[in-house]
C-alpha cells in the first residue's frame, strides 16, 4: 500500500489469500437459522485501486428490502457457502466467476432475523462488469477497500435493547450497519491486515432485526 492507496494486484490476491489460509475461523452449527452466504467481491475501480462490491436490495425483496447488502441469499439443498455466494453474484450483479476464484471465508455471522451467514471472500478481477437484476438490486457499487481504513471505522455506540455494541461504517454517506459492516469490518482486519479480529459479538440495528 503507498499513501493510502491499496492496489488491485497479484500482490494483494496473495497477501489475502495467505492471511485467509492462516486463519482459523469460527464455524457455528446452523441450528434452526437458515443457512446463507454472502460475497465480498474484489475488484479494481478507479485508478485500478482494490475495491469491494456492495449493493442496495430492491424494495419488493421480502426479507431486509432497501438495505445495503452484499451480494449472497439462502444456500439451496446441496450447496456449500462458496457455491452459494458465487450463484448469487452471478444472479444478483451478473458476475460469473469459478471456485477457483475464492479466495477463502471468514467467521459465520447469526442474525437477528435468523440467518446463520457464511462471508466469502472472491477475487472479480480487474474491471469486472456489474450488471444487477433489477428483481434483487436497486444499484450496485464498488467501493475503495481504502475506505475500510478512515479514521471512524468501525463506529460502536450502545442500544436499550441489546447489551452487545451495534456496529456501523460510514459508506456512501450512509452508515451501513452489521451484518454487512461487520463483514466489511473483517475483511479489513483478517483479510488485509492478517489481524485475528472477531466480530460476532456485534449486534444490528433494531430495524434490522425483522
Amino acid at each position: 500500500m503507498e499513501s493510502g492507496k491499496i492496489r488491485f494486484d497479484d500482490e494483494l490476491r496473495k497477501r489475502i489469500e495467505g492471511h485467509l489460509e492462516h486463519f482459523d475461523r469460527r464455524q457455528e452449527p446452523t441450528g434452526e437459522r437458515t443457512p446463507a452466504a454472502v460475497a465480498l467481491a474484489l475488484t479494481s475501480g478507479e485508478d485500478d485501486q482494490a475495491s469491494f462490491v456492495i449493493t442496495r436490495r430492491a424494495s419488493r425483496l421480502r426479507d431486509h428490502a432497501g438495505q445495503w447488502a452484499l451480494p449472497g441469499g439462502r444456500l439451496e439443498p446441496g450447496e456449500n457457502a462458496d457455491e452459494a455466494a458465487l450463484r448469487e453474484l452471478e444472479e444478483e450483479v451478473g458476475l460469473h466467476l469459478s471456485p477457483g476464484d475464492v479466495l477463502g471465508q471468514l467467521d459465520d455471522y447469526s442474525t437477528r432475523s435468523g440467518f446463520h451467514i457464511t462471508p466469502v471472500v472472491v477475487w472479480a478481477g480487474r474491471n469486472c462488469r456489474l450488471v444487477p437484476d433489477p428483481s434483487e438490486v436497486a444499484a450496485v457499487y464498488r467501493v475503495d477497500l481504502e475506505e475500510l481504513e478512515k479514521p471512524g471505522v468501525p463506529r460502536l455506540r450502545q442500544i436499550p435493547e441489546s447489551d452487545r455494541a451495534v456496529l456501523s461504517i460510514p459508506l456512501l454517506e450512509y452508515q451501513i450497519h452489521a451484518p454487512t459492516a461487520a463483514f466489511l469490518y473483517q475483511l479489513r482486519e483478517v483479510a488485509l491486515h492478517g489481524r485475528a479480529t472477531r466480530v460476532f459479538d456485534y449486534d444490528q440495528p433494531v430495524f434490522a432485526w425483522k
